[in-house]
């Protein structure tokens, strides 16, 4: 389902407390909720998921862990969007390391306005992503109803001696007359048919 900025869940991980209340009034400007904080990579990962979350920003380094392996592997996952805030002397190379799984880099400390853009970046990239995976998840439906059809018009086919034309007009004037899915009445001849 499509979903604006304003209704994006977000998870800042962060040990400084500062850097927590910061981003938190950069989200606040843009309306995202809800906004939640961990304090470790650990509890991040727990919450993330009892409740996944659309956006996490992750400020390095953290009590557990630099945050890289934890970036990548939500990244890898889902379709998260996720910021990583690092020092500036570590940027290259914590880029080089995360940016071929889609995790945003970011220098710190930042300005207020790049800060939002680099959001705003990350929800963008977030909406496109869970697009793709709704239309996957779309097409694999399709998929799994065409097989199942498939398979029962064979056990028509083979049970009643039918021309494939005439299992695939039963299978659909059945589903028609019963309101009901051309992969629930496939459902009901496979169970009814088959071995």
């Amino acid at each position: 389902m499509y979903r604006d900025q304003s209704n994006l869940s977000v998870l800042i991980v962060s040990a400084s407390g500062n850097a927590e209340t910061y981003l938190r009034e950069v989200l606040r400007s843009g309306n995202y909720m809800p906004v939640c904080a961990a304090k470790s990579l650990a509890e991040a990962g727990r919450m993330h998921s009892e409740n996944p979350f659309d956006l996490v920003i992750v400020n390095t380094p953290l009590p557990d862990g630099f945050g890289t392996d934890f970036a990548v592997e939500l990244c890898e996952n889902s379709s998260v969007g996720v910021l990583l805030f690092v020092k500036s002397e570590l940027f290259e190379q914590v880029n080089y390391q995360v940016e071929q799984a889609g995790v945003l880099t970011f220098v710190k400390p930042g300005n207020r306005q790049t800060i939002s853009q680099a959001i705003c970046l990350m929800a963008a990239t977030h909406n496109r992503l869970a697009a793709f995976e709704r239309r996957a998840v779309t097409l694999e439906t399709k998929m799994k109803e065409i097989r199942l059809v498939n398979r029962a018009k064979w056990l028509l086919i083979e049970r009643f001696q039918m021309s494939e034309e005439e299992a695939h007009k039963y299978i659909e004037k059945t589903a028609m007359d019963s309101c009901i899915r051309r992969g629930q009445v496939a459902e009901n001849i496979i169970q009814t048919y088959e071995n």
